[in-house]
């Protein structure tokens, strides 16, 4: 198994660059002294390197995104509006590299588990190809949780390693909304994994010292190999 981790999501615009920002966050302010590396294999809407370089990276850490499409669009279907290719290959070496390179790897997943990477691979089929571990991330809002047990089922299905679930609010939850929407102990107790923080709302994602704290409040050991 290679020294990464996949941020996967429940559905699109979820919050896996938020987690994947307060996490690189928390690693340039707490393990500034060893290298990380993150990717975004396919980018579909081209918004997603102005989101994370919302705040500077130092020379700890490294991005790369080695496919990207303007269309906002599964990425097969992107591709065919664009008349390009998705070269698995090219994604594969840019990893292998980037792995090499850095003491751990974050890949920000596309959409949930079950968004198509191509016309016959899922995010899901990436993360057992290339025996990764997965986070989930869902947001805080009605339906989450059903979002929560079907992409869980999917990942049992696909044999991968699902450490746990952290739940993000997309919008300014009072702690009562948090056990209407996305309760921990009814999640955990659907889904059989660990709840591995709640990621408050944040009015500005560029604040990196907000974003490392953050990130400690979270099971960051579980997330982060900070041994």
């Amino acid at each position: 198994m290679l020294n990464a981790l996949l941020i996967a999501g429940s559905d699109f615009g979820v919050g896996k660059t938020v987690l994947i920002s307060a996490l690189t966050a928390y690693w340039q302010r707490y393990c500034n002294n060893r290298s990380l590396g993150v990717i975004k294999p396919i980018d579909c809407g081209g918004n997603h390197a102005e989101q994370f370089q919302s705040f500077s990276l130092n020379q700890s850490a490294e991005q790369t995104n080695p496919i990207r499409f303007e269309s906002n669009l599964p990425a097969p279907i992107a591709a065919l509006r664009e008349n390009q290719k998705i070269e698995l290959e090219k994604i594969w070496r840019s990893f292998e590299s980037l792995s090499q390179q850095k003491e751990f790897v974050l890949l920000e997943g596309l959409g949930g588990l079950g968004s198509p990477m191509t016309a016959e691979m899922t995010v899901a089929d990436l993360a057992w190809d290339w025996r990764i571990p997965i986070v989930l991330v869902v947001p805080v809002q009605p339906g989450s949780i059903a979002q929560a047990v079907a992409n869980t089922a999917l990942a049992t299905q696909a044999r991968i390693h699902l450490k746990g679930i952290v739940l993000n609010c997309v919008q300014p939850c009072r702690p009562q909304e948090i056990d209407d929407w996305a309760s921990p102990d009814l999640l955990q107790s659907l889904t059989q994994k660990p709840i591995l923080g709640c990621i408050p709302y944040l009015s500005d994602p560029s604040d990196a010292s907000k974003l490392a704290q953050v990130a400690s409040q979270l099971h960051v050991e579980r997330l982060l190999p900070l041994s």
